[in-house]
């Protein structure tokens, strides 16, 4: 089967690999150098087992700039472009979404295009109505940042979502399920597979993301309320999580919910709420800035000379810091007067929101009274009286 997929990002990239072992796969992106990555089996993202598949020449995978030819001949198509949340209009931006389908329904393709961004509620239907000689499903994807292929490889489940449960579109569904779970290393029959409406599909997306975001959030407010009283926030987390309606898992207090999807994911799920009514939705989006200022205060009461700000991502094992929660905890230092650098080897510039870079790390340690980081690393060992982090378990589950 041919399949093209447009986006070599986390998404993108963990898909076409994954499909790519027993598929002919095109992968499309805007970006030469990406491309030129991916064709010489090099990650442009770090993922272990992304770059482990593409360093060993097995997947039938090629990357290009220039996606007529392979759309053309495509069976699918999956769409895996950005959406980034746009707060002024209080919708994703869903523009990178639809010059794909422009460009499709321009080559007259007659295969099942299948959107695997995130999108707002709704919007699959939506766009069946402005695109008709399109076959569209949506299929919503639950990585983590640095393990997107295993995720695929070990999927918790696959969901395919029908826009207006489109009984002629039932048989693309089941078969780009059963596509993902081949490719999987899951034993086939043992992974969960639902097909339901478009709709429903796109708010099991954001409603268990907003879970994540509220479970993170939860255990935060405890960690605060446990540095405020001069408790200790593990203690009272394991006898908490030892209830099994709750467990020991994704507990860790951090800066706050960070990474692509949590902030953004949270935020539509809000504006998808608009009259209906809620509490608990708007409190989630509101306690991530309630965390970051309470971290804020935290290090401002130290009286610090200069702060660090060791390193950037989200996540170990990651190379991607957007919307990472330690950028809203610099931009609350940075109004607070508080100078900052920044160790980032992933950065290639010499300055970072108005800050120094330094990328020798002894020199970055000598630099700073105080060094904050999300998550602890053994690097900052020799250095313990100057950190400050909320890590109790040094693991982002």
């Amino acid at each position: 089967m041919r399949i093209a997929v447009a986006g070599t990002g986390y998404v993108g990239l963990s898909i076409a690999c994954l499909l790519a072992q027993h598929h002919q796969v095109c992968a499309v992106d805007i970006v030469q150098e990406k491309v030129d990555l991916v064709n010489a089996g090099k990650s442009p993202i770090v993922d272990p087992e992304i770059e482990e598949f593409l360093a060993g020449g097995e997947l039938d995978l090629t990357a290009t700039c220039t996606p007529d030819e392979c759309y053309a001949n495509a069976d699918f198509i999956i769409i895996a472009t950005p959406t980034n949340y746009d707060s002024a209009k209080n919708y994703f931006d869903t523009s990178s979404i639809e010059a794909v389908l422009d460009l499709l329904v321009k080559l007259d393709f007659a295969g099942c295009v299948v959107i695997k961004s995130t999108v707002p509620v709704g919007y699959s239907q939506a766009i069946m109505e402005d695109y008709p000689t399109l076959r569209i499903l949506f299929s919503p994807e639950f990585l983590r940042e640095g393990h997107a292929l295993y995720d695929n490889l070990h999927p918790s489940r696959i969901v395919v979502g029908i826009p207006f449960h489109n009984e002629e579109l039932a048989a693309d569904a089941h078969m780009f399920a059963d596509l993902l779970a081949e490719g999987a290393a899951e034993p086939f029959d043992s992974i969960p597979r639902l097909v339901v409406g478009s709709t429903e599909a796109e708010a099991i997306k954001l409603f268990a993301n907003t879970y994540l975001a509220l479970r993170v959030s939860y255990f935060n407010e405890l960690d605060t309320y446990a540095a405020v009283r001069g408790l200790d926030a593990g203690e009272i987390i394991k006898g908490v999580g030892l209830d099994p309606r709750i467990g020991s898992h994704y507990n860790n207090p951090s800066f706050g919910y960070g990474g692509y999807c949590l902030p953004k994911d949270s935020k539509q799920l809000l504006a998808n709420y608009d009259s209906v009514p809620q509490n608990l939705i708007r409190a989630i989006v509101d306690s991530n800035a309630t965390r970051k200022d309470f971290i804020t205060s935290q290090i401002v009461a130290k009286n610090p000379r200069s702060v660090g700000v060791y390193r950037l991502a989200m996540k170990a094992g990651s190379d991607n810091f957007r919307q990472s929660s330690i950028l809203g905890v610099m931009e609350r230092l940075g109004e607070a007067g508080v100078a900052m650098t920044v160790y980032e080897p992933t950065l290639g510039e010499a300055e970072f929101l108005g800050c120094a870079v330094i990328n020798d790390l002894d020199a970055f340690k000598a630099a700073n009274d105080v060094i904050i980081c999300n998550r602890i690393d053994d690097q900052l060992a020799d250095v313990q009286e100057k950190v400050y982090t909320r890590d109790l378990w040094r693991s982002d589950e």
